[in-house]
């Protein structure tokens, strides 16, 4: 695990999923302040890179976890400089520090690390290079309830979508030879309650979109009922 900062005030690069969270989780329990939640947003889909989460939903979380959720709205080209401008931004708002999620790819810790020297933040990536099934099994047993949303579909079976990340699907996807953190992009997860939040947020998934090698379950709020 990489210097934490108590103290501290921070943003987090903010992806849905799990390590995300628990990056977070373990900042504030050391005492860092979260501010902001940093999420870069796909202009082209109107949904959030990577996890496909649409804006309402995001408005949801920013309310259960009671900080506000700031978009990055950018295309594929100039990803990093919209990055940039953003922690910039951060800084200007009381920010010290940006959290990563990444555990043990040594080109995110040096993408993340290069975004913040640049816009004078301090990187902090609390999980770095520790084991990444005790990490999944931390969150878990921490209380966060990740549901896999996104599936690489060369590498696991269509019934692993929309299972809630718990340690019978940690057995399976050990059984089916893949890396049960999902680090490597085998899966991705969206986590709607867990110790940060005030609630959980009620979403609601749809049918199964094919994209390329991944099949991805979108989602939206639930409908509220009617009086």
């Amino acid at each position: 695990m990489q210097k934490l900062y108590p103290g501290m005030r921070f943003t987090a690069s903010y992806s849905e999923g799990k390590d995300s969270l628990l990056a977070i989780y373990r900042a504030v329990q050391s005492g860092m302040v979260l501010q902001f939640l940093l999420i870069t947003y796909n202009t082209d889909r109107q949904r959030s890179w990577f996890h496909g989460i649409p804006t309402e939903v995001l408005e949801e979380v920013a309310a259960a976890m009671g900080v506000p959720v700031h978009r990055i709205c950018t295309t594929g080209e100039g990803y990093g400089r919209a990055f940039e401008e953003a922690l910039r931004r951060e800084k200007e708002q009381g920010a010290q520090a940006c959290v990563f999620g990444d555990i043990d790819i040594q080109g995110h810790l040096e993408w993340g690390s290069q975004r913040c020297a640049a816009a004078g933040l301090e990187a902090c990536f609390p999980l770095w290079q520790e084991d990444r099934l005790a990490l999944t099994r931390e969150g878990i047993r921490a209380g966060f309830r990740p549901r896999i949303t996104v599936i690489d579909r060369t590498r696991l079976s269509e019934d692993f979508l929309g299972r809630l990340l718990a340690e019978e699907t940690l057995e399976d996807l050990q059984a089916a030879g893949v890396d049960v953190c999902g680090e490597n992009g085998e899966y991705h997860t969206f986590v709607a309650d867990g110790p940060l939040f005030s609630r959980a947020v009620p979403v609601q998934f749809q049918a199964p979109l094919e994209l390329g090698d991944y099949l991805v379950l979108p989602m939206e709020m639930q409908a509220r009922g009617l009086d």
